[in-house]
C-alpha cells in the first residue's frame, strides 16, 4: 500500500484528471506508452527546455528548480488545468519538506507559448496535504471509483480499460 511520501506528482495529476485512473495506476494497470497523447507529451518535454535538469525527489520528480527556488514544470498541453497546478504545489510540498524553501511554481506552456506563476502560501501547503491525503483514499478504495462521462475521457490512456464492455 503507498504511504504518502510516495506520493508523486503522477498521482497527484490522475487524482484530478480521474480518481479511476489513479485507482488504476496504483494497481500497476498503466497503459500510457500506447497513449499517442503521452508520446506527444513526452516529445514536447523532450525538445523543451533541455539545458535544464530534472529533480529527483524520490517519488517526485520535477523538471527543473531555479536559482531563486521557483519549480518549473514544462505541459504538453495547451491550457492550464487544476491538475497541472496541484501538480506543482505537491512538488513545492515535496522540497520544503526537504529543506528547500520554494517560492512557487511556473507552468510553461511551449505549445502556446504561455508561462502560468503561482506563489507558493499556506493555503497551498494546505491543499497539497488534502490532496496527500485523498489520494491514499483513493488507493484504500476495494474497488475502482466510478468512470467519468466518455467526453472527459478524451485522449486518456485508460480509455480501453473503461469503456470495454
Amino acid at each position: 500500500m503507498i504511504k504518502a511520501e510516495d506520493v508523486g506528482g503522477v498521482h497527484i495529476k490522475y487524482l484530478y484528471h480521474c480518481p479511476r485512473q489513479l485507482w488504476l495506476y496504483l494497481r500497476g494497470i498503466r497503459p500510457e506508452h500506447l497513449s499517442a497523447t503521452v508520446q506527444l507529451g513526452e516529445a514536447v518535454h523532450d525538445t523543451s527546455y533541455t539545458r535544464n535538469t530534472p529533480v529527483d525527489l524520490g517519488a517526485a520528480r520535477l523538471d527543473f528548480i531555479d536559482g531563486r527556488h521557483w519549480v518549473h514544470e514544462v505541459k504538453s498541453s495547451t491550457r492550464p488545468s487544476p491538475a497541472d497546478q496541484a501538480q506543482g504545489r505537491h512538488y513545492c510540498h515535496r522540497l520544503r519538506r526537504v529543506g528547500v524553501q520554494a517560492q512557487g511554481a511556473v507552468l510553461h506552456y511551449p505549445k502556446t507559448r504561455r508561462t502560468q506563476r503561482f506563489l507558493y502560501t499556506s493555503e497551498a501547503a494546505t491543499q497539497a496535504m488534502t490532496d496527500i491525503t485523498e489520494v491514499l483514499s483513493v488507493a484504500a478504495l476495494p474497488s475502482s471509483p466510478r468512470r467519468l462521462a466518455r467526453t472527459a475521457c478524451r485522449g486518456c490512456s485508460f480509455t480501453d480499460y473503461c469503456w470495454t464492455e
